[in-house]
């Protein structure tokens, strides 16, 4: 990461601080804003913590006074969970929500910059998410039964669990949005036409690969073969489209928000360490491999 990150995050403070001094004057100017974002809850009551926690702390944290951002940041989140428990009962708020929970998420990233100056993605791959050869002693069927098992069980929560939860709340903060009649169709054309991609590719690379998916059992070979021919990443591109088509079938733009805001975490934090990993393991067979295929959009291979 470069050293700029740090400055960035300070831009980043400066800019939250004048949104949210705007913020609160349309609080106190604008019934509909207030109602929207702050629904029945007493705006003097909450002003008199949150301008000084919020707004103040994050103007002093634009000068670099990391103490100022460590508080702005934990003042964020916690009105953030607060306001979510709010909306959620009361179903007001539900603007609010949205706009906390995306002030929390920023001011932890700018505070991670002006911190550390630099993002500590390698965190993602500590621990049981380390990047670890499969054991080669295992055979095609193992493989590919683990694969199909993870396959399940990630699917399972992160298609299922967590849209059917986040489409709940939206319903629950009154902050949906009508698609278009056909939204439906279209998603479940999507969801199959992206699932059956991503069992094509996890299949290749557990059994062409002697490993599976997963970082802590990583394929001990490198796969350039079915949908890896084409991009270097399919079971990423079949994920997040799988994603989008549950969004549409749901009816909920905050799912598909929640898939492109999983394709720029994986592109920006995951990928890199992932591709790391790859050419300190293959060498000059990868990077010519990296070179020839394209991330996310198909190509054909250059030999």
């Amino acid at each position: 990461m470069t050293p700029n990150l740090g400055c960035w995050g300070r831009a980043y403070f400066a800019a939250q601080a004048v949104a949210g001094l705007c913020w609160w004057a349309a609080v106190f100017l604008s019934p509909p804003v207030r109602e929207a974002t702050l629904g029945r809850l007493d705006p003097l009551a909450v002003a008199a913590f949150d301008i000084p926690l919020f707004v103040v702390c994050s103007a002093v944290a634009a000068f670099g006074v990391k103490a100022a951002a460590v508080v702005a940041t934990g003042w964020t989140a916690v009105v953030a969970i607060a306001l979510a428990v709010f909306a959620t009962v009361s179903s007001e708020a539900g603007l609010g929500v949205l706009m906390m929970l995306a002030a929390a998420a920023c001011s932890a990233v700018a505070l991670c910059c002006v911190l550390l100056g630099r993002l500590p993605t390698e965190w993602i791959v500590r621990g049981p998410f380390a990047f670890r050869p499969a054991d080669e002693q295992r055979g095609v069927t193992a493989h590919v039964g683990a694969t199909l098992g993870q396959m399940a069980l990630f699917w399972g929560f992160f298609l299922l669990v967590v849209p059917v939860v986040i489409s709940w709340l939206e319903q629950r903060w009154l902050v949906s949005l009508a698609l278009p009649p056909l939204s439906g169709v279209i998603g479940v054309g999507i969801l199959v036409l992206a699932s059956c991609l991503g069992v094509a590719s996890a299949v290749t690379m557990s059994s062409r690969g002697s490993g599976t998916p997963l970082p802590s059992a990583m394929p001990n070979r490198l796969v350039i073969a079915g949908p890896y021919r084409w991009v270097r990443n399919p079971m990423a591109v079949a994920g997040i489209t799988q994603g989008v088509g549950v969004g549409l079938i749901l009816g909920s733009w905050l799912v598909i928000a929640y898939a492109l805001i999983g394709s720029l975490l994986w592109n920006y934090a995951v990928r890199p360490l992932e591709e790391t990993d790859l050419e300190n393991r293959f060498g000059a067979e990868f990077r010519h491999y990296r070179d020839s295929v394209r991330c996310w959009i198909p190509s054909v291979r250059r030999n």
